[in-house]
């Protein structure tokens, strides 16, 4: 046994050995090894390191320039002690709570998706229940006839699945469309004008018949009135409340057992929208689960996205062209899907038997237009365009160029597109439309409608202060209604 090794025998004779042996494979210098050797030396070699004296020297000049007296200054000690102190409670916090505090998340996120899901099965159990009660009622193989109303400003597919939904429960849907004069006197003036609004309402291949000028606060005397008139059976509303003054709007129907209530459909509200407006943020590009920073009540998004379970719903019904029919092709963006576009889509339907809509995605459109657009996100304008009653069908994340494959797999007879819109240069159209344009199968619609995505923004922006202050009530309210339907488990 060598000397070294026999003078190791002893607990402090090895301390001393693994001083002195190991000093040429650990040097003395590396406060990582000396933290493992001396809890005392790697703070004296933390404290003699250039950066820990770099740093204390920066911070005593900005101490001294204030007036701090010398002997309070901070010295490298105490930097290397205090950065010592902060690492080590966040490791030991890491360790004992930080994992746990991750498995609750994980357990509540599961939760609320698992209520979440649990809510859309009762829910679809709930009006599969309330159609059956309604054919086999005294109505049964006569006409039902279903009464909704609202301002639907800024409409959207929230607002299209609620009249789809309305009209599963009868067969004949009336919508009444609220005036701008009894809007304003409610909540202020509306984003969209009376026309605009009806436009997008008469759009929408769920409504049967429109009524216009609904004052946006029925009264027993106007809803008797509506009932007799249209010969209404159910008056339907969603499941949110409706009190005006104290008093439930819709009581007289209730009493006489013509309500009918319908979920709310979530993932998607005008409140939000606006938000993205005004945000002008990109986070609604990509749907996920990540949070957003609580730094203002409009970059709170949605929480739930619904887009694939609607996408199956809006598309039930869409048949393929049959042989020997005129299949048009309109390609866009789409974004915040309006009266402009419902005007055109109507033109470019009456010159074919079936048209088909391409929908941009995202990426595509962003790079065109740049900003934060577009504001609503590929599954969202791919569901508005399914909505509208003069689509037969949607390509979904459309190519932006027009191939001669594409025209050949969809059996495109002829691709229109309009002399007014949100589009980008003219040179770009070019490109896009060189096939169909050296085919001569490119035709322009003369848009029947100036109205564009530009002015809803101006719109926007001309009102920015009393639609933020809008959207704050809105949001809280909205809030407040999910806690009460997820049994408070959303944040």
């Amino acid at each position: 046994m060598s000397q070294s090794t026999s003078s190791c025998v002893s607990s402090w004779n090895k301390r001393q050995c693994m001083s002195s042996d190991n000093a040429s494979i650990f040097p003395k210098s590396n406060p990582l090894v000396l933290l493992v050797v001396s809890s005392s030396s790697f703070l004296e070699a933390m404290s003699n390191s250039p950066q820990i004296i770099s740093v204390v020297v920066f911070i005593n000049n900005i101490l001294s320039a204030a007036g701090v007296p010398p002997n309070s200054l901070l010295t490298p000690e105490e930097l290397s002690t205090a950065i010592t102190a902060a690492i080590t409670t966040l490791f030991v916090y890491y360790i004992f709570f930080g994992k746990r505090h991750g498995m609750d998340r994980k357990k509540l996120s599961s939760e609320l998706i698992a209520a979440h899901a649990e809510v859309q099965r009762l829910e679809e159990l709930l009006t599969k229940a309330q159609t059956e009660e309604i054919q086999k009622g005294p109505n049964n193989g006569k006409e039902v006839r279903i009464f909704m109303d609202g301002a639907f400003d800024m409409m959207h597919y929230g607002h299209m699945n609620a009249f789809r939904q309305g009209r599963t429960l009868g067969t004949h849907l009336i919508v009444g469309v609220n005036s701008d004069e009894s809007i304003i006197k409610c909540k202020g003036a509306p984003l969209m004008n009376d026309q605009e609004r009806l436009t997008m309402v008469e759009g929408c291949k769920f409504v049967d018949e429109v009524i216009p000028g609904c004052p946006y606060v029925m009264s027993k005397e106007y809803l008797e009135y509506v009932i007799e008139k249209h010969n209404i059976d159910y008056v339907i509303h969603g499941d949110d409340p409706c009190i005006v003054d104290g008093k439930d709007v819709y009581a007289e129907a209730k009493t006489a057992g013509k309500f009918r209530t319908i979920p709310r459909t979530e993932g998607v509200s005008t409140t939000d929208i606006v938000g993205r407006m005004l945000l002008m943020s990109k986070d609604h590009h990509v749907i996920s689960g990540q949070s957003h920073t609580d730094n203002s009540t409009l970059s709170q998004q949605s929480k739930f996205l619904t887009t694939s379970r609607m996408l199956r719903l809006f598309s039930a019904g869409v048949k393929t062209p049959t042989k020997g029919h005129k299949v048009i092709y309109m390609d866009g963006a789409w974004d915040m899907f309006h009266s402009g576009h419902v005007a055109v889509l109507k033109q470019a339907k009456k010159r074919g038997e079936y048209l088909i809509v391409g929908v941009h995605g995202d990426a595509v459109v962003n790079r065109i237009r740049g900003s934060n657009l577009p504001l609503m996100n590929l599954h969202e304008r791919v569901l508005s365009v399914l909505g509208c009653r003069f689509v037969d069908d949607v390509v979904i994340d459309a190519p932006y160029i027009i191939t001669p494959e594409m025209i050949a797999s969809l059996n495109i007879t002829e691709v229109v597109h309009g002399t007014s819109g949100d589009e980008d240069g003219q040179s770009s159209i070019i490109e896009r439309y060189d096939v169909p344009r050296k085919e001569n199968m490119l035709h322009t619609i003369i848009s029947p409608s100036s109205f564009t995505l530009t002015d809803i923004l101006e719109r926007i922006q001309k009102n920015q202060e009393e639609f933020q202050a809008k959207i704050i009530r809105k949001k809280k309210a909205e809030k407040e209604y999910y806690n009460v339907r997820y049994n408070g488990k959303v944040s």
